[in-house]
């Protein structure tokens, strides 16, 4: 056998300590083949499997493998790699791809034709990787990375059943983790099997992979197994296996005992026993451990110490570098460390520990001393031979062999280099810890060593400054940080990072740099709902001034256009638009030349040029998709989508929601699904498609990521609650949205939150409260955004005002309030049909309140909210209808107009308004055409239907004359009823009959209430 293979002489050795029975877990082995044989009928499975080090993981997955490769199946196997304290990016994906690429070579770069650039950063057997063309494009590249990967594996599982086995989770860096989750959620209809293990004693309450896998527990094709230890029965089965008879009862319990059945320690014990080298067993668990190791020769236990601190796999090449063994003795070496079973070969000519537990241990006998100088000597034999480990593991490692050899000046290039590495494929948070360990190494080296130093931070295509000063490679650094902060979904490590440079820069005279930091700063801090970030962007716009076109001018002025898109879309906001538009295309900024554009076609839209606005974001959405400026797309399908159904188009906006949801699946971006399927459910509530906006808000909350996505599903939840009386839910989710949003004033958050805790206050009784509300929004001077978020909100005021009618306690400043909510609305657009109709809803419920609304003025309401299509709206306008018509004298019309009424409720399931239409049909003794009964109450002896409605409105303290008017009968006959509620129960005056019939629970708490609990 040559040489040039020295692993294919020791990877098939068979050590007798190690069981050739395979004991127990027959329930696991069968979930496995289960998964396979759902897997081989076409739907994707993933099964996470748990336990203990040294519990049978790895045996039962090896035995699978055995079985699914029987099958017919592709296998292939990739660890997570630990080098120092956190893992390398992608390492068991990228070992997967290699293993697939080695067994189907030309199917595979078939199957990859056409992205093969892409996928080269986790396979760089495909050739070079395709760069991103512009800094600002990260975001979306790293999208487009998980898409492809899940499309490859897709295009592969056609043919045959794939089964990829990632070992080893708890090591996996956040990237691969991400990378994972995200073929796990979008990967289903495929031949494709994926196993996982992990070390479940190490995942405590905050390893990074505890919530990775609470999240994968709520995927229906995802199955959790947890290996328990064996029993004393399967201990005794094992023992046999390895001794080649039953083992005495004595030995078999002392095993048992010592090793409480983890199958690794019984062959640990089994191995001591029966090469008689132990001697008395020792208490501790390391020693246990080093007791195989102990017993290897000399240069086999030098080998086995050199491997333990290079990480959790080591090249033959590099091994040999390092210890100094020529090859025959190397392999010698090698050869006594597998045949005692510590060490394992592998097909990709690295060896690894059997087991991860013996590593630590010999790692943790090493001397301090002699873990640096061995990492030293690691790092030296990479720098002098690179090619002795693949090229995408390279940076990372020699990264982390200098740090933990403690020579900085050799570290710090490194772990740039590293950095930039991580970049490149999109690992943004191991980029980032990357940079943090950078930082920290920064001060340790020499002002002359940092000026040669080229950061790499991702803003190079904004050449803020020339100036050589050594203190902006820093910035540069921290620029970097907080650019994979932002990518990575670290907003609070961001922030923390922007603000420590602009302190650095206080004095400096670099303002342009300054600039850059406070732009980022503002977007940070509204992705994170912590304020609006005006503060800091007017910051920025103020160091602008003065200078010449730029790029930093460009991304300041796109970021100003955007904020003023939200929060204040008035005159001043269209010009910044434009301008931001101007500068963009003169600096050739195309990014953000698109999104200044999206801006401006929604300022547009909100003042009236509705068909100017939607074919300027049009145009931007047609350019998005085939140049794949995911970071543009962000914006433009959900705000477009936004914008329509804002302008009363809700079935385009579903059109645009389907196309988006086509493209936030392709680019893998959760968050923007989040919105995406939050918009969704506004379109659906407008058409008053309830139970399908629920799902969608579901479905939003189990994609939202960033604080302000949660937020806005919380608020949205609350407004289906709210219309279908369920206060209490409403509340909840009100306060959920107070908690992601606390300090937000943008009227598309404001104005809904305002309104939803209104009707409650409403619907309590509590008009004062409804009144502060309302008052606040409006004295907080809020600009009113579209009309789709504020008319809303005028119409519930309003309309808690008319509800409040014969309260004697809202009395008080009713005119004022009324007044009041006159003058806000005269302030509000009416540019399309939806707003207009707004318009005139509030209108008519005012006048209700003054007591002049007429049946024509309701029609007319009723009329606005038939196209486009509001069920929901033309319901409510409709009872007010039934209710004019009634009082008018008009029987008839009144009966259809509220059968209409009751039906669309009915078919809403809006609760509320459903028991205030049957209530209005008994008061008027209509029998609607569709309607259903009221729902009876208590009865009371003697008394009639008609003389429980009286009894309802003597409870809320009414007068005659204004029961007469609420039941459309004479105050005459008003009294006739009184008279006779009061002789039937037999008490002398309307208090007593009130007090009676709450302490029977006769009424409901007053007409006045029950009004009030309509929306």
């Amino acid at each position: 056998m040559p040489l040039s293979d020295p692993c294919a002489i020791l990877r098939d050795m068979h050590n007798r300590t190690i069981s050739p029975v395979f004991v127990g877990r027959a329930e696991p082995g069968a979930a496995l083949r289960e998964a396979l044989r759902r897997a081989d009928e076409g739907v994707a499975q993933t099964v996470l499997v748990g336990g203990e080090a040294g519990v049978g993981k790895t045996r039962l997955v090896e035995e699978f493998l055995t079985t699914a490769a029987a099958s017919g199946a592709l296998t292939a196997v990739g660890a997570c790699v630990e080098v120092g304290a956190e893992g390398l990016p992608f390492a068991p994906v990228s070992a997967v791809l290699r293993v697939l690429h080695r067994e189907l070579g030309e199917e595979l770069a078939e199957a990859a034709a056409g992205f093969g650039g892409e996928l080269a950063r986790l396979l760089p057997e495909l050739g070079p990787p395709s760069g991103p063309e512009h800094a600002a494009r990260d975001e979306e590249a790293r999208g487009r990375l998980f898409e492809l990967t899940a499309r490859l594996l897709e295009r592969l599982a056609v043919r045959r059943t794939l089964v990829l086995v990632v070992e080893d989770l708890h090591w996996s860096d956040r990237s691969t983790r991400e990378l994972l989750g995200y073929v796990f959620r979008v990967v289903q209809s495929c031949r494709l099997l994926v196993v996982t293990t992990y070390r479940s004693d190490d995942v405590h309450r905050r390893h990074p992979l505890r919530p990775f896998l609470a999240e994968l527990d709520r995927l229906r094709t995802v199955r959790r197994i947890e290996l328990p230890r064996l029993t004393r029965d399967e201990v005794g089965a094992q023992l046999t296996g390895i001794l080649g008879r039953p083992p005495e009862e004595a030995r078999l319990d002392q095993v048992f005992d010592r090793s409480d059945g983890n199958a690794f320690f019984v062959e640990e014990l089994a191995g001591v026993t029966e090469d008689g080298h132990g001697g008395a067993l020792s208490d501790s668990v390391r020693d246990l451990l080093l007791l195989r190791v102990e017993a290897l020769p000399e240069a086999a236990q030098r080998v086995v110490r050199v491997a333990a601190e290079g990480g959790s796999r080591v090249e033959f090449g590099l091994l040999g570098a390092v210890v100094g063994l020529c090859d025959e003795e190397l392999i010698e070496a090698l050869r006594a460390a597998v045949e005692a079973s510590v060490l394992r070969a592998g097909e990709d000519d690295t060896y690894r520990f059997r087991h991860a537990l013996t590593r630590e241990a010999v790692d943790d006998d090493l001397l301090p001393g002699e873990r640096s100088r061995l990492s030293r000597r690691y790092a030296e034999a990479l720098e002098a031979r690179p090619e002795l480990v693949s090229r995408d593991q390279r940076a990372t490692r020699l990264a982390s062999y200098w740090y933990r050899a403690h020579q900085p000046v050799k570290a710090l290039p490194a772990v740039l280099e590293a950095a930039a590495e991580a970049r490149c494929r999109h690992a943004y948070a191991e980029q980032y810890q990357l940079l943090e360990r950078a930082a920290e190494l920064w001060e340790d080296v020499s002002a002359e060593v940092r000026g040669r130093l080229r950061v790499g931070s991702g803003i190079e295509s904004y050449p803020v400054c020339d100036c050589a000063d050594e203190l902006l490679g820093f910035l540069d650094l921290l620029a970097g940080m907080t650019l994979a902060a932002r990518y990575a979904g670290e907003q609070e490590r961001g922030v923390s990072v922007a603000k420590r440079a602009l302190r650095l820069l206080e004095g400096m005279g670099h303002p342009l740099r300054a600039a850059w930091f406070w732009a980022q700063l503002s977007r940070l801090l509204r992705q994170l709902g912590r304020g609006d970030g005006w503060p800091e962007l007017g910051r920025a716009r103020e160091l602008i001034e003065g200078f010449p076109p730029s790029p930093v001018h460009a991304l300041v002025l796109t970021e100003a256009a955007g904020w003023c898109s939200v929060f204040d879309s008035g005159p001043g906001a269209l010009a910044t638009a434009e301008q931001a538009v101007e500068l963009a295309s003169a600096v050739g900024d195309e990014d953000a030349l698109l999104n200044a554009r999206v801006s401006l076609g929604s300022m547009l839209i909100d003042r009236g040029e509705g068909e100017r606005g939607l074919t300027e974001m049009r145009d931007v959405a047609a350019r998005v998709v085939p140049d794949e400026r995911v970071g543009v797309f962000t914006r433009s399908h959900v705000n477009l989508q936004s914008l329509l159904e804002g302008m009363g188009r809700s079935e385009e906006s579903l059109r645009v929601a389907d196309e988006a949801l086509v493209l936030a699946h392709r680019y893998g971006l959760a968050d923007t699904r989040s919105w995406i399927m939050g918009n969704r459910a506004d379109a659906l509530f407008s058409l008053g498609r309830w139970a399908e906006a629920e799902e969608a808000c579901e479905e939003a909350l189990r994609s939202a990521q960033s604080p302000v996505a949660k937020g806005l599903v919380a608020l949205r939840r609350a407004r289906l609650a709210v219309a279908r009386g369920r206060w209490e839910e409403a509340e909840r989710h009100c306060d959920l949205q107070r908690g992601y949003q606390s300090r937000g004033r943008a009227a598309q958050t404001a104005h809904p939150a305002a309104e939803y805790l209104l009707v409650i206050a409403s619907a309590r009784g509590r008009v004062l409260d409804a009144r502060a509300l309302f008052a606040g929004v409006v004295r907080d001077d809020q600009a009113p955004g579209t009309g789709s978020y504020t008319w809303p909100l005028v119409y519930e005021a309003a309309r808690a005002e008319a509800e409040a009618v014969g309260a004697p306690a809202a009395d008080p400043g009713r005119s004022e309030a009324v007044a009041l909510i006159r003058r806000y609305a005269a302030t509000l657009p009416r540019h399309y049909p939806v707003w207009a109709g707004y318009a005139l809803l509030v209108e008519a419920e005012l006048r209700r309140v003054e007591g002049r609304a007429t049946a024509g003025e309701w029609a007319a309401v009723v009329a606005a909210f038939e196209e486009p299509p509001r069920p929901y709206e033309r319901a409510r306008a409709g009872l007010r209808w039934a209710e004019a018509l009634l009082a008018e004298g008009e029987r008839e019309r009144a009966a259809g107009a509220l059968g209409e009424a009751l039906r669309l409720a009915a078919g809403l399931d809006a609760a509320p308004l459903l028991q205030e239409a049957e209530r209005l049909a008994a008061r008027g003794r209509l029998a609607p055409e569709g309607g259903r009964p009221g729902a009876a109450g208590p009865e009371a002896p003697g008394l009639t239907p008609r003389e429980r409605e009286v009894l309802e409105l003597v409870a809320a303290g009414w007068s005659n004359r204004r029961i007469a008017e609420e039941l459309f009968i004479s105050p005459k006959t008003a009294s006739v009823h009184v008279s006779n509620i009061l002789a039937k129960l037999e008490v002398t005056s309307r208090g007593e009959a009130a007090a009676l019939a709450h302490r029977l629970r006769l009424v409901g708490g007053g007409a006045g209430r029950s009004r009030e609990a309509a929306v």
